[in-house]
């Protein structure tokens, strides 16, 4: 899906009625011709049909032609793993 306004992103999906990828919060890191993501989302369980645990996905996205286009994804694959980028992210900028 292409969309003309960052604020208009969205990693929500649905299929046949049903919202297989629940967004649960989205911070924008960064706007303009290239802009950053950070999605909080719930994957849809079809065998406990319900939603599973909190994922995190870091996306950046191109403006082309006035659409923004997915040009790259990061997924975090757990809340340990988002404390140790966090954790690195933030001993390196303090260097600065």
């Amino acid at each position: 899906m292409w969309v003309e306004d960052v604020d208009d992103i969205t990693v929500e999906y649905e299929q046949d009625g049903v919202l297989l990828v629940k967004q649960e919060d989205k911070r924008i890191i960064s706007r303009g011709t290239w802009s950053t993501i950070v999605f909080l989302y719930r994957d849809w369980n079809r065998k406990t049909d319900d939603y599973g645990p909190l994922k995190m996905t870091l996306r950046k996205y191109r403006k082309l032609k006035g659409t923004y286009r997915q040009e790259s994804k990061f997924n975090i694959g757990s809340a340990d793993q988002a404390r140790a980028i966090a954790e690195v992210l933030k001993e390196w900028s303090d260097r600065g």
